[in-house]
């Protein structure tokens, strides 16, 4: 988690500079070679152009910095129509979605959870399941999406 928010406050503002939303960052270490993701939005959309202006900024400062010992790769990805949320922020602002939620340990028996994203209640993502809310602490989420709909 340290290295996730040290590359967070690195390169957050290198994106927003440049004039996107930094809309977050996945740190994926697979052994000698890692995943560098770097999630930006813009209000008027993202395309192939604004991924590459970002690569090139964000390779740049990762050169100098260095804070990636081992191997990885770079990618720099709009979130899509199946976004990741990453901030009670983007749960809130999202929320009458339906998505799915991974925990990092068990709540209530259980790590997956798929339903109705109904808010935030302090620190806690409320999601619907059935007939069943759950409030997931923010700190236990190891990764959340939206599932789009398509109708």
């Amino acid at each position: 988690m340290a290295k996730l928010d040290q590359l967070h406050e690195m390169l957050a503002p290198v994106v927003e500079g440049l004039g996107y939303e930094c809309w977050g960052i996945e740190f994926l270490s697979q052994g000698k070679h890692s995943l560098l993701r770097v999630y930006i939005d813009h209000a008027n959309g993202v395309g192939i152009e604004d991924c590459e202006a970002v690569s090139r900024q964000v390779s740049g400062v990762l050169d100098v910095e260095d804070p990636i010992t081992n191997d990885y790769t770079l990618e720099v990805s709009s979130p899509g129509m199946d976004r990741p949320l990453f901030t009670l922020k983007q749960f809130a602002d999202w929320a009458g979605s339906s998505v799915k939620i991974k925990l990092r340990v068990p709540f209530e028996g259980r790590r997956n959870f798929q339903g109705l994203l109904k808010g935030i209640e302090e620190q806690d993502v409320v999601v619907q399941v059935d007939d069943h809310e759950f409030l997931l602490p923010i700190d236990s989420i190891d990764k959340a999406q939206v599932i789009p709909r398509f109708d």
